[in-house]
């Protein structure tokens, strides 16, 4: 009684166990498609925010040469405001010397030697005209120095301002491309994961294929109907059949020489999220769309659909699309592919890696 009152204790024991133990399954390839979506997106979004912020670096820096010339006129300026200034005074100085020694009398006797009265009138309007451009041009060359001087404080406090936005600029840059660099690894981390489970799916599917395949010839085989002799003919079970071997057929060859043509002539432009445009900016797939299109081939915008849709091939040949989940280049021979490969980079010739093949020529 207490060895079952114990084993009872030890079964109650292990269930519980089992029932409180958390049991995850491993992500589904949609799964990882879905985090890689998403980090894409993000990738997306931040590659965005990146090019804004280096066309403002851009533009500011086209801004401070402008502000820094605006100073160096501003300072030409005052210089010649104080110029004007000392001027204008040192001729006062020499009129009203020149007053002085002539005595106090000079400008009667200039009034008393007028010919008639409107002399008169005309020489005393003079005498008080020339005192009153004395005093106007000093208080104006006195007045434009202030504003140029004034100005120029001020363009250098706009100047400081710039040059302290441009310094939180590259900071935010800075910043951007560790976050871009680290979102990429992630994302080359999920081609990776993706990548696995794809061939581990495609290998299960095989074994699953496989032992059906010899499911079905034991039941044939057991459903046979034995050979007595009779008839001479193959009696028993049919010769299972084989799945087709994938297209190894060539195409119309300059139609291929065509797209990898077109691939070549995308050398060096910089990949760009979306970019469908060539000589500007491609992604991998709008690269890929780009070269068929130049053959006068229409295909798919993205990569799972260019690959779904073409026919597939196990050897591939100059011209054939060289595929992985989320990705895709061009196949130019000897294990080498173009491709648009991630932001940062421009597009280049780089070693093949694909887990399959497909063919549009």
């Amino acid at each position: 009684m207490k060895n079952r009152l114990t084993q009872a204790v030890i079964v109650a024991s292990v269930a519980s166990a089992l029932v409180v133990t958390p049991v995850f399954a491993e992500p589904s390839v949609d799964d990882l498609k879905k985090n890689k979506a998403a980090a894409e997106s993000e990738v997306g979004s931040l590659q965005a925010e990146l090019t804004e912020l280096v066309s403002k670096i851009s533009q500011l820096e086209s801004d401070l040469i402008e502000k820094g010339e605006e100073i160096t006129k501003a300072e030409d300026d005052l210089k010649e405001a104080q110029k004007q200034e000392e001027e204008q005074y040192e001729d006062m100085k020499l009129r009203i010397k020149f007053m002085y020694e002539e005595g106090d009398t000079s400008f009667v006797e200039t009034l008393v030697s007028a010919k008639n009265f409107s002399d008169l009138v005309n020489k005393a309007e003079y005498v008080q005209n020339v005192h009153t451009y004395d005093r106007q041009m000093l208080t104006e060359y006195v007045e434009t120095k202030q504003k140029v001087a004034d100005l120029k404080v001020t363009l250098e406090e706009e100047m400081t301002s710039m040059e302290n936005m441009q310094q939180q600029f590259e900071s935010d840059k800075d910043s951007l491309d560790a976050t871009l660099e680290s979102k990429q690894a992630e994302i080359a981390n999920l081609d990776g994961e993706i990548q696995a489970a794809v061939e581990k799916a495609a290998e299960e599917r095989r074994k699953e294929e496989e032992a059906r395949q010899a499911e079905a010839r034991r039941q044939e085989a057991a459903q046979a109907p034995s050979d007595n002799g009779g008839g001479g003919g193959t009696g028993g079970s049919s010769k299972p059949s084989t799945p087709q071997p994938s297209y190894q057929g060539q195409g119309d060859t300059a139609v291929a020489q065509a797209i990898v043509s077109a691939a070549y002539s995308q050398l060096g432009v910089p990949y760009k999220w979306g970019g469908t445009t060539p000589g500007v900016g491609l992604d991998c797939s709008g690269l890929v769309q780009y070269a068929h299109r130049v053959a006068g081939i229409s295909i798919p915008r993205n990569s799972e659909a260019q690959y779904a849709a073409g026919q597939k091939v196990s050897i591939p040949q100059p011209g054939d699309i060289c595929w992985k989940p989320g990705h895709v280049g061009v196949y130019i021979g000897n294990g080498k592919m173009i491709e648009a490969q991630q932001t940062g980079t421009n597009i280049m010739i780089s070693n093949v890696r694909a887990v399959g093949y497909a063919r549009y020529w």
